[in-house]
């Protein structure tokens, strides 16, 4: 029970790798906030997690929005008392190339990605300190390290994600909050489901291209992802801060 009784924020729960850093926060002994933009998918997962007798929160919110990122920390105090561990999840998959996005694109998808991320720590810091440490976990990507084409709106987001945290773990270590990232390489989700739709291909041969690029010649799971969220996030990790952990199978050392 790694994280018995730790109060934990999770954005973008409602699928795909928050959904399974929710059920291993659960299974760990966490109370649990979780928030995400589709309301059905949300509740549906804090259902699954509360019928399982762990205590859970479902907070329906566009982190994009100030107001929203502040309801999230406002209903774990109100709920929890407090604040322990944040994981900025949630995320914008919007794919352009510099010539192709508009200033509507790059809003969408630096609102979410970047300034979401800014704004729910924004509001959970202020209660960390008040417990005299923390930890946040900010899921950046491979892609915020490679080039990708046609995906300058994603990765110039994620990029911006790594130096966030850095400059984050800078901030928030006199105050003994640790911050690090997670950088997921290509992971079966139902985002990169809408990914192999757009390219015209099949599950099974959008596997066939991806995984020959990662070392282990596989893509990944979820579950594998939320492991390494878990451990970054736990005492575990205690002496570990602005740090980027690659669960990438070997794609970037290649």
């Amino acid at each position: 029970m790694r994280l018995s009784n730790k109060i934990a924020i999770i954005t973008g729960a409602g699928a795909g790798i928050g959904h399974a850093t929710a059920l291993r926060f659960a299974e760990e002994g966490a109370k649990l906030v979780l928030t995400d933009i589709g309301e059905a998918n949300l509740n549906a997962v804090a259902k699954a997690i509360c019928a399982t007798g762990r205590e859970c929160v479902a907070v329906t919110a566009d982190i994009s929005k100030e107001a929203d990122a502040r309801r999230i920390s406002e209903a774990a105090v109100e709920n929890f008392g407090g604040i322990d561990i944040l994981v900025n999840n949630a995320a914008d998959f919007t794919t352009f190339s510099v010539e192709d996005a508009g200033v509507e694109q790059w809003q969408k998808v630096l609102g979410v990605n970047v300034i979401g991320t800014a704004l729910v720590a924004k509001f959970a810091i202020p209660h960390m300190k008040k417990r005299g440490k923390g930890s946040i976990v900010n899921l950046s990507s491979m892609s915020g390290i490679i080039a990708q084409p046609n995906f300058a709106t994603y990765n110039s987001s994620k990029g911006a994600i790594l130096t966030m945290t850095k400059c984050m773990a800078l901030d928030l270590a006199p105050f003994n909050i640790r911050v690090n990232s997670i950088c997921p390489g290509c992971v079966l989700t139902s985002a990169t489901e809408r990914e192999w739709i757009r390219m015209g291909l099949t599950k099974e041969e959008w596997i066939g291209q991806m995984a020959p690029m990662h070392m282990l010649n596989r893509v990944g799971d979820a579950k594998e992802v939320a492991n390494a969220i878990l451990f970054l996030a736990s005492d575990e990790a205690s002496f570990i801060t602005a740090a980027h952990l690659l669960v990438d199978g070997g794609y970037t050392g290649r």
